[in-house]
């Protein structure tokens, strides 16, 4: 049986959206809504890990626990790294489960779902997806599309990660979540290893490991979560955040 830890990264120095953890949704921080919904999916520990005390006061002001991080972190694996080598040095946690801080319609089920692959012992790392409904997303680089080789329903391996409109032709196309489960050893090796020339051709971290050889598998949502990178992306959480509290 794994025993997941349950890691959100959290920095304020977004470029489209600076201090976006603190935005104020429904009348709470986004950090806290996506810490409670972490909670909620009762899959391990949740703990925040940020480097600001900012971050830190209002998620442990709502009841939960942070870790302090450096400031200088290139990617969110880097920060869950260092956070969970601080919290767990002796390794208990054989799974760490990496739910991005600015996901605040995140469903429990979809962090339940991220796990699933790795029952196969051949999965390094598992991820979500879920299918292209809305037509101009398709030729959108802001959506990350998945492209993998079926082996159950609902459950691919991974193939390839791209911004670009893929794969070619008539068909369903798959829209990339950035919710991420790794098995600890993966998630070592993982950082250990240098930026991929693909990784920086398509601004995209999960391709360094598709480079390595190691083995991705994704599991197929209903839902994507709403991520918030931009004012108008922030104007929609609240829109569907406020419509659930009130309704």
């Amino acid at each position: 049986m794994a025993n997941p830890l349950v890691l959100i990264p959290a920095r304020m120095a977004s470029t489209r959206l600076p201090g976006k953890p603190l935005a104020d949704i429904a009348g709470e921080p986004m950090i806290v809504h996506v810490w409670r919904r972490a909670v909620e999916a009762d899959v391990g520990p949740v703990v925040v890990a940020t480097d600001d005390r900012r971050v830190a006061a209002a998620v442990e002001a709502a009841g939960g626990r942070t870790v302090m991080t450096r400031a200088d972190h290139m990617s969110g694996s880097d920060r869950i790294f260092e956070a969970v080598s601080a919290l767990d040095p002796h390794g208990a946690h054989d799974v760490v489960v990496n739910v991005q801080g600015d996901l605040p319609t995140i469903e429990r089920s979809a962090v339940r779902a991220c796990l699933a692959p790795l029952d196969d012992a051949d999965v390094d790392i598992a991820t979500l997806a879920t299918p292209i409904r809305r037509a101009q997303e398709h030729d959108d680089p802001n959506v990350v599309k998945a492209v993998g080789a079926q082996i159950a329903p609902g459950r691919l391996r991974a193939l390839y990660f791209t911004r670009a409109c893929a794969p070619w032709g008539e068909g369903e196309r798959l829209h990339h979540i950035g919710l991420y489960a790794y098995r600890r050893a993966a998630l070592s090796r993982f950082v250990a290893l240098p930026p991929s020339p693909l990784e920086r051709r398509e601004r995209l971290e999960q391709l360094r490991a598709l480079e390595a050889g190691m083995r991705i598998d994704i599991a197929v949502v209903d839902t994507a979560p709403l991520g918030v990178d931009t004012p108008e992306d922030l104007a929609r959480a609240r829109a569907a955040l406020d419509t659930r509290t009130t309704g």
